[in-house]
C-alpha cells in the first residue's frame, strides 16, 4: 500500500476531520482514506455542456451581433474561360 504525508494542513481542518472521523467511528486516517478512495472513484463531469463551453470561447457572437457592412466589392469567380 502507498503512504501520503500532507503537510502545511490548517488546525482547523484537521479538528474538523477529527470530529468527522469520531461521527463516523473512525479513526481520523481512515476517514481520510474514505474520502480520497470517494473523490478518486467519482466521475468526472463537465460543469456545462459541450455548446455552452464553445460559447463561452466566442463571447462577442451570437444572434445580435452586427456586422459593419464591406467598403469593397467582391466579383463573382468568372468559370466560363
Amino acid at each position: 500500500m502507498a503512504q501520503l504525508l500532507v503537510r502545511n494542513l490548517e488546525n482547523s481542518v484537521k479538528a474538523r476531520l477529527q470530529r468527522r472521523a469520531k461521527r463516523h467511528g473512525h479513526s481520523m486516517e481512515e476517514e481520510v482514506r474514505n474520502i480520497l478512495r470517494d473523490a478518486a472513484n467519482r466521475e468526472e463531469k463537465p460543469e456545462y455542456g459541450l455548446g455552452t463551453e464553445i460559447a463561452a470561447l466566442f463571447p462577442k457572437t451570437g444572434p445580435d451581433l452586427q456586422f459593419e457592412k464591406l467598403s469593397i466589392k467582391i466579383k463573382p469567380p468568372n468559370f466560363e474561360k
